[in-house]
């Protein structure tokens, strides 16, 4: 077999002599999009719990003072009912600015926006993922938010769970792209083929 691929590698030249094909590198420059890092992801994090925080203390907290429903007294698996309507709040929030916006409150003040890594749309399917069962996994655990300092891609687990890069809206990176092809050579004024 080797055989074969030495006889389809080789060429022969006009004194009908064999040699190796000849390759050219070809480097193409390209921008890509530049990946958001730990430290941004982690201040549009923080101003997005601002923003709920400010919602349950406006809308939610007056609430549950009206009805007499216990705030801090903790219910069903340690979690009060208060907490609960709050991490419902939290993913509704998230879910509903990533589905319509591509980006939460806190992602458009840092200029960064969640996109899908084939480079389509965010489907319901994604938001599902990602911003429901991944960020409740994150959100209890903590430590799942911390893989983005060490994944090359600078993906959390929410991430990982949908197929998703956070990227900067106006920032980009250089790559250079390296290809090779074999080398055409030019036939000479008169040759006949």
């Amino acid at each position: 077999m080797t055989d074969d691929i030495n006889q389809n590698q080789t060429m022969t030249d006009v004194a009908g002599q064999s040699r190796l094909p000849q390759y050219e590198i070809l480097k193409t420059e390209q921008f890509r999009p530049k990946l958001a890092g730990f430290w941004t992801r982690f201040w549009a994090y923080l101003i997005d719990l601002t923003m709920v925080s400010a919602v349950s203390g406006i809308l939610i907290k007056p609430i549950f003072r009206v009805f007499d429903i216990k705030i801090s007294n903790p219910g069903f698996l340690l979690f009060s009912s208060y907490k609960v309507v709050i991490l419902l709040l939290l993913l509704v929030y998230f879910a509903l600015m990533t589905k319509f916006f591509s980006q939460t409150i806190g992602k458009m003040i840092m200029g960064i926006k969640v996109v899908q890594k084939d480079g389509g749309g965010l489907s319901w399917g994604t938001i599902l993922f990602r911003e429901v069962i991944g960020r409740f996994i994150s959100r209890l655990l903590t430590l799942p938010y911390l893989l983005v300092i060490f994944m090359p891609k600078k993906e959390a687990l929410h991430d990982l769970f949908a197929d998703t890069y956070v990227i900067h809206e106006q920032s980009f990176e250089k790559e250079v792209v390296e290809t090779r092809r074999e080398k055409v050579e030019e036939l000479q004024a008169g040759t006949i083929v």
